[in-house]
């Protein structure tokens, strides 16, 4: 089953997408926002090109756990999303994801300018991957 990761900011979604088997997840690429219309369709294409079977959306919480303005928003393009592409929908903490993203990015020694680029499917790609880890963690 392929899962398709989102980190949905105001000015881009990082899309990450697992490997059929669910047991990686890799950075897949951005879409900049535009119209939420324009970027559902960027998405529902995403989707349909990869086989999508269920969506793990980012859940922007407070280091304290609780939810903010920020939460509701990515509630609400969750709901979105999950209504124009007819796929289920999860939320999952994101709480510490771009930096764990910006980690990584260190480590790989990409330029610092090209960081904004790949920042946020890399962020979608680690929360997916946090998913990915505690569905094997419950099946086991």
């Amino acid at each position: 089953m392929v899962v398709m990761g989102l980190d949905p900011g105001g000015r881009r979604i990082g899309v990450a997408l697992s490997d059929p088997t669910g047991l990686l997840a890799s950075a897949h690429s951005i879409v900049r926002r535009t119209t939420l219309d324009r970027d559902l369709e960027a998405l529902g294409k995403i989707a349909s090109e990869n086989d999508v079977e269920l969506i793990v959306v980012g859940l922007p919480l407070h280091l304290s756990g609780r939810e903010g303005g920020e939460a509701e928003k990515a509630r609400e393009f969750a709901l979105r999303v999950s209504e124009a592409l007819d796929l289920p929908i999860e939320m999952v903490d994101e709480r510490l994801s771009s930096v764990e993203a910006e980690r990584q990015l260190q480590e790989s020694r990409v330029r610092r300018g090209r960081w904004k680029e790949r920042l946020d499917a890399i962020a979608a790609a680690v929360v997916l991957q946090g998913y990915l880890d505690s569905l094997r963690y419950r099946r086991s």
